[in-house]
């Protein structure tokens, strides 16, 4: 055995071996971040972590082979051996980890070597570049329950069994952090293109092309100290600014300046509230243009002026691409600020003509499409942008191809959608505006502090996709991401003439007043043609995507839903505070607040809404009604009926097409739940 397999420096714990260095260091209350590197000491990549608080001490203490870093509630040992290996007859240097908690109770470790399989928990294999491809292997508990990673188009809530691209796609946000029922948050610190996989017999987490091990592990107990400890670990959300709490309108596309002013107009004269209007994609010249095109466009402070007198906020698409015909296209390719190819045609969609996309983890491309974003947006008084293709949707998924001015796309890649956001809150940041809210179709670890609010992608128009959205809402508030919309009705077309697509824009809605933004967007059928005055095509429109767009026998049911959600102001307003202060998702599972019953566990066609709210959504066409899981600890108030039911059992509920099961724990918010009940015309 080698003398002095680890050293104490500092904070740090550190194990050399086999050309590898091992670092454990405290990094926050009850965590622990963990690096290995090949043949170099590690490197202080800052991808999503903060800095550890200065007052983070850990107690380390080594035993000859045996070393322990003990912080708060998490004990991570770390065994090293050293011994012939029959196979090449030389000797092999090893350092195996376990995480436990405070009570001694093993959480997970690396995998063992398995004897004779001479298995490796940490596997660096080169590839060609200078990097490597990881392979991180863990043992867990076969029955814990995992929850996080981002969102994805599935109907699953307990994520063991499941495996994960580490890659973002339109409708999919890989976001690398999984939280298990045993107690214990795990972060996989690494944007690169990989793979997760929670099998049955063990866990493994894999990145294409890096440069070293790099996680983070949180032992801080149960669901709502493991998101507060991932919060104060990669940031907090601003506060959800005023302009949030309400209903927000969008089509694709509203497709002239008069025509999205009709839309505000038409709110106010039916006194219908309304705080956001979109202006969605191709109300530019050209992609990447970064303005209004002059046409159909013609005044902007005018139309921003009036809908400010109506108490509407503009906000404004912004997409990543840049078209060849650009007027910013050669000088951003000049200056290198767009992505680039690594072979063939520099080209990297082609949606309404060929482009390129914007380096957004470039520095200096964020500056310069701030500089026209102040310039052409902010010039005109508008303030929230919504920030599409940020994945970014290549035409095709070829990571391999592709290189941003932090490294390949294969090694950084999922960093994109996190410094799109950057670029655009730190720009509006700089110009004075404190609380900052853009929309995006993707998020990494991190995007949260930026002011990310996701929605999850252009989905199908179906109650599977409906479905799909609940899951979605808790992993995505799991990961770190408190602020999760969908398009109410499903993107993908959608016909308000046809009456099973008005039911399920109906429970959508309903769906939508109880999330932590009520947002309304689709494109809709029949699709509408846009020719310019000189007969040149532009982008087309979609069909009708309004309250009143759905017949008469739907409308006064959304009506309802708008003036319920403005009811729920003030305690949407104090669910976004506790998202800011303390890193709480504003949807959440039940577990989240009932930990302790183990059916919570389980449920995934429910969620609470803040602590109070339990929303049971019908999500299965025909349905008029549905079981209903009321956990244990709490006494529920049926929303409509005012019957109180005790905790830990089940129920059927009445549930026709106008009404959303929703119940109230232990008497709470008794004003707000007494003005929505007004809202919705309940006796």
């Amino acid at each position: 055995m080698i003398d002095a397999p680890f050293v104490v420096d500092g904070r740090r714990l550190i194990w050399r071996g086999d050309g590898e260095t091992v670092v454990i260091e405290p990094w926050g209350a009850d965590s622990v971040r963990v690096r290995a590197r090949l043949m170099q000491d590690v490197l202080d990549h800052d991808w999503a972590l903060l800095p550890p608080p200065p007052s983070v001490v850990a107690d380390v203490a080594v035993d000859g082979d045996t070393a322990t870093l003990a912080i708060g509630r998490l004990r991570v040992v770390a065994t090293s051996s050293s011994a012939v290996q029959l196979q090449t007859g030389y000797d092999r240097n090893h350092c195996h980890l376990g995480f436990f908690d405070a009570d001694g109770t093993l959480l997970f470790q690396e995998r063992d070597a398995g004897g004779s399989l001479a298995l490796v928990a940490r596997e660096h294999r080169p590839v060609p570049g200078g990097e490597v491809r990881l392979t991180a292997s863990f043992d867990h508990d076969p029955d814990e329950r995992l929850f996080g990673m981002g969102q994805s188009k599935q109907d699953v809530l307990d994520l063991k069994g499941c495996t994960f691209e580490l890659a973002h796609r339109n409708s999919q946000s890989s976001v690398p952090f999984v939280m298990s029922s045993r107690g214990y948050g795990f972060l996989w610190h690494n944007p690169a293109i990989g793979r997760a996989t929670f099998a049955a017999n063990g866990t493994q987490w894999s990145a294409e092309a890096t440069d070293q091990f790099d996680y983070w592990v949180t032992a801080a107990g149960s669901p709502s100290a493991i998101v507060r400890a991932y919060a104060d670990a990669t940031g907090h959300t601003p506060m959800m600014p005023e302009r949030g709490l309400g209903f927000w309108q969008c089509k694709l596309r509203y497709s002239s300046q008069e025509e999205l002013l009709e839309v505000a107009r038409e709110h106010k004269r039916r006194g219908l509230p309304l705080d956001v209007i979109v202006a969605d994609f191709f109300h530019w010249p050209k992609m990447g243009d970064l303005r209004f095109e002059d046409e159909f466009w013609p005044d902007p402070t005018a139309m921003v002026r009036e809908l400010d007198s109506l108490g509407v906020e503009l906000m404004v698409s912004v997409w990543p691409q840049v078209s060849l015909e650009s007027e910013n296209y050669a000088r951003m390719k000049k200056e290198n600020l767009l992505v680039r190819a690594e072979r063939g045609l520099d080209v990297h969609m082609s949606f309404e003509g060929p482009s390129a996309f914007l380096d957004a983890t470039n520095p200096r491309a964020r500056a310069f499409v701030w500089d026209r974003i102040r310039a052409n947006y902010g010039v005109h008084g508008i303030r929230t942008f919504w920030l599409d293709e940020a994945e970014p949707e290549y035409g095709l998924y070829d990571y391999d191809n592709y290189r941003y001015h932090l490294g390949s796309v294969l090694k950084v890649g999922n960093l994109y959608p996190q410094h799109y956001a950057r670029a655009f809150a730190e720009g509006q940041w700089g110009d004075g505006e404190i609380d900052v809210v853009n929309l995006l179709r993707t998020a990494w670890a991190g995007s949260q502090r930026y002011g990310a609010l996701v929605w999850s992608g252009d989905i199908a128009s179906t109650f599977a996709a409906l479905r799909a959205q609940v899951t979605a809402g808790i992993h995505m508030g799991v990961a770190g991401i408190p602020w999760f919309t969908t398009d109410i009705g499903g993107f993908h077309h959608g016909d308000p003439d046809d009456e099973g697509f008005r039911e399920l824009l109906v429970r959508w809605f309903q769906f939508g007043a109880f999330c932590p933004v009520m947002r309304l967007h689709g494109d809709r059928l029949p699709t509408t043609a846009v020719t310019a005055a000189d007969g040149t095509r532009r982008s087309p429109s979609g069909g009708p995507n309004e309250v009143w767009s759905f017949g008469e026998a739907v409308t006064p049911v959304l009506e309802r839903y708008l003036f319920a959600r403005e009811a729920l102001r003030p305690y949407v307003r104090d669910v976004m505070r506790d998202a800011h202060e303390n890193g709480q998702p504003v949807l959440r599972g039940l577990f989240h607040g009932f930990p302790d019953d183990a059916r919570t566990w389980d449920v995934k066609d429910q969620y609470l809404f803040g602590p109070d709210l339990l929303v049971a959504p019908v999500m299965e066409a025909g349905a008029r009604s549905r079981r209903v899981v009321l956990p244990a600890g709490a006494a529920w108030t049926d929303l409509w009926s005012g019957t109180v039911f005790a905790g830990g059992g089940e129920i059927e509920v009445d549930a026709p097409l106008e009404r959303i099961p929703v119940f109230v724990r232990d008497g709470a918010q008794a004003e707000v739940v007494a003005a929505v009940r007004t809202a919705l015309g309940i006796a």
